[in-house]
């Protein structure tokens, strides 16, 4: 019998659950970059819709009549005017600019508290689709701007608002189906790898909308709306929303790795029943009654429990069994809050996503103000800082599996951030060389701790011991965490815009200043998880 080919030999040495989870990674994965594709585009055209008037002096005509003529024809043809394009062609255009960001953003907040509780009721698929289609239309919209010759303020503000409701229908549906096809195990490492939609995505939005942005600013929009409305189709073909629906296990591997552990943790006087797992809290001993089948790393908690320090082990993972799936009621937005860390990490992220989006829609300007840059070339040069984050990202998850401890992740990046932003404020203005590697640290270290926060904590904490196998409280308590981080992401570019005239210096220390206030929101987990990891020190040597 003839050897098979090293092709179908590797794709027969993965079962067919691994290959359906691959899939679903992957499609997610396409799906939420395509909305960040989206949002990118506004940060590169910032450089045309508002130009430096000098640049106009510098270009050589024969005459006084000639130069006349030449800005009358720009005029007509091209419908802007000496400074970029109405209305962004005043003096004020910093302020205008970030009512544009503003309107998206603060429209994307609000809407993401509603959005989870309406995914919570809908099917994912559906829900998802719909918010693509219309976030594409909506994205274009702002790019029919500049053919039809629109330069209303409002018409803009409104393109905005309309789209950033939309894209919230994006975040909690991606998490909750992920969260359905993947356990506990490694699950920062993984979603820290997945969360590399976001930098995924700027940085093609940013590719994209630079191609075009000095010649038809207006396509730097419509490209990435076709984009979008493109992969809203390939969504409602092929999104499979729980592995229940194909066959497939709950978790990966759990027909190989059942959990055969019998702990008895000893440390007070309460008793807690965990799935496979006995918790007897009576006297400061420990017990522990193991098989021969080592425990499963896919049943693990790696968020500490609020009323003690144990790990607990815990059938409620992820995936939940199909009647837990249909037949339990959707949490409550209170109910949600009630969490033991939602509400830490909710302001965590609320000032840790202002200093990330402060970076996407300003960026790109403040590059081409203090590097002398075209708005092409600052925008492909600020793809540097989510290539960065992208590495950030995997870092955090990866410490964060390897210590157990999420909080402290988070809280060791940030503290490492603040000062890092002070040296790039200083060291990029020596010059190109100094720039591409500050952006590369900045963008690791300010993005590691937003990424582990919107991805693996959230997970973590909507699958909670406290909601009892209630996976359906995923979506809600996933919109909770993103929608308060939005908050801050509306913001940070308003102030950015407020503050920027006053000088960029003045810009980064209010970015320091939200990173230190990201940190003290954490510091009461952060002494927790230092506790508990002590605690569980002096039991071993018991």
């Amino acid at each position: 019998m003839a050897q098979l080919p090293p092709g179908i030999r590797f794709i027969t040495s993965f079962s067919r659950d691994q290959w359906y989870r691959a899939f679903i990674f992957s499609l997610t994965f396409l799906l939420y970059a395509s909305f960040h594709l989206s949002r990118k585009p506004i940060s590169i055209v910032k450089g045309e819709l508002h130009k430096h008037c000098a640049a106009l002096h510098e270009v050589e005509l024969s005459s006084d009549k000639e130069y006349a003529a030449q800005i009358q024809l720009v005029k007509k043809t091209s419908n802007v005017s000496q400074c970029g394009w109405e209305p962004f062609d005043k003096n004020n255009y910093k302020q205008l600019l970030g009512a544009l960001d503003y309107s998206f953003l603060c429209a994307y907040a609000i809407g993401m508290y509603l959005s989870g509780i309406i995914g919570e009721r809908l099917p994912i698929r559906y829900y998802l689709t719909v918010g693509m289609l219309a976030s594409g239309f909506f994205t274009a919209m702002f790019g029919l701007g500049y053919f039809y010759n629109i330069h209303s303020l409002w018409f803009y503000i409104m393109a905005q608002i309309a789209n950033g409701l939309v894209q919230t229908t994006g975040w909690p549906s991606v998490v909750t189906c992920i969260g359905n096809w993947f356990g506990k195990g490694r699950r920062g490492l993984i979603m820290g790898i997945w969360n590399s939609h976001t930098s995924v995505g700027n940085i093609l939005g940013s590719l994209i909308a630079a191609y075009w942005v000095s010649t038809c600013w207006g396509l730097s929009f419509v490209m990435p709306g076709v984009i979008v409305a493109g992969m809203g189709i390939v969504c409602f073909l092929f999104l499979i929303e729980h592995p229940k629906d194909v066959s497939c296990s709950c978790t990966p591997s759990s027909r190989d790795r059942e959990p055969n552990i019998s702990t008895e943790f000893v440390v007070s006087s309460k008793t807690f029943l965990n799935g496979a797992s006995r918790f007897r809290v009576q006297t400061p001993t420990l017990n522990v009654k193991e098989t021969s089948k080592p425990q499963d790393p896919e049943m693990q908690h790696l968020l500490v429990d609020s009323d003690n320090c144990s790990v607990s082990l815990s059938s409620s993972t992820l995936a939940v069994t199909g009647e837990g799936r249909h037949g339990t009621a959707a949490i409550s937005f209170l109910g949600a809050l009630r969490i033991p860390g939602v509400i830490e990490f909710s302001l965590c992220l609320l000032f840790a996503k202002l200093v990330s989006y402060t970076f996407l829609f300003w960026l790109p300007l403040y590059i081409t103000n203090v590097e002398h840059l075209d708005a092409k070339r600052a925008g492909d040069l600020s793809t540097l800082f989510d290539v960065g984050g992208i590495f950030g990202g995997i870092l955090a998850g990866l410490i964060s599996d390897r210590l157990e401890k999420r909080a402290s992740t988070c809280g060791m990046m940030l503290l490492l951030a603040a000062p890092t932003l002070y040296m790039f404020s200083a060291v990029s203005k020596m010059g190109l060389e100094a720039t591409v590697v500050m952006l590369l640290i900045s963008g690791a270290l300010v993005n590691g701790p937003y990424a582990l926060i919107t991805t693996a904590v959230s997970a973590d904490l909507g699958t909670h011991k406290s909601l009892k196998g209630n996976a359906r409280a995923l979506s809600t308590v996933t919109a909770i965490i993103d929608g308060t981080g939005s908050v801050g992401a509306a913001l940070g570019p308003l102030l950015a815009g407020l503050i920027s005239p006053s000088g960029w210096n003045n810009v980064f220390y209010m970015l320091m200043v939200a990173d230190a206030c990201a940190l003290l929101f954490l510091l009461r987990l952060i002494e927790k998880e230092l506790r508990c990891n002590t605690d569980h020190t002096l039991f071993k040597e018991h």
